[in-house]
């Protein structure tokens, strides 16, 4: 497992030239107003979306699971805990194919469980229109806007 940190930025390519630099670490993946680098030390997966508008900086917090099974152990935990805040759903998901549930805190903050399925699917598998279970509007307590970007 490794961390996952979402962050609202208002100019993707400076962020992506600041986080690549402050973690020594190229980006992963781009694509038009996002980005997200898989760093090894400590081991985060951080996600750039970029919001000029955007009044928090912090986007969500999420949980990537590496594996099959350890996406299902934790899922069958934090479910049979009556943890989670919503069912497993396979989505079209910052720019990837995912299994993920939510779990939201006391104080009402979302955490996001996912384990990747494609990292890199065709751009029209992954939207907010998908068929698919929509990432944006499957997140406890959002709701999705027009021009959203998928995930924010």
């Amino acid at each position: 497992m490794r961390l996952q940190l979402a962050l609202n930025v208002a100019n993707i390519d400076e962020a992506i030239a600041f986080y690549s630099e402050m973690f020594a670490s190229p980006v992963h993946k781009t694509r038009p107003g996002y980005a997200n680098f898989e760093i090894d030390q400590p081991p985060l997966k951080l996600v750039l979306f970029e919001h000029p508008e955007a009044k928090e900086h912090l986007n969500h917090i999420g949980v990537e699971c590496l594996t099959e099974p350890e996406f299902d152990k934790a899922a069958e935990r934090l479910h049979h805990r009556d943890l989670a805040a919503s069912d497993v759903g396979e989505t079209g998901c910052c720019h990837a194919r995912q299994s993920k549930f939510w779990v939201t805190e006391p104080d009402g903050l979302s955490w996001e469980w996912y384990r990747i399925l494609d990292d890199d699917p065709a751009q029209n598998n992954v939207s907010v229109d998908n068929p698919l279970t929509p990432c944006c509007g499957h997140q406890p307590n959002q709701s999705t806007r027009s021009g959203q970007v998928c995930c924010a």
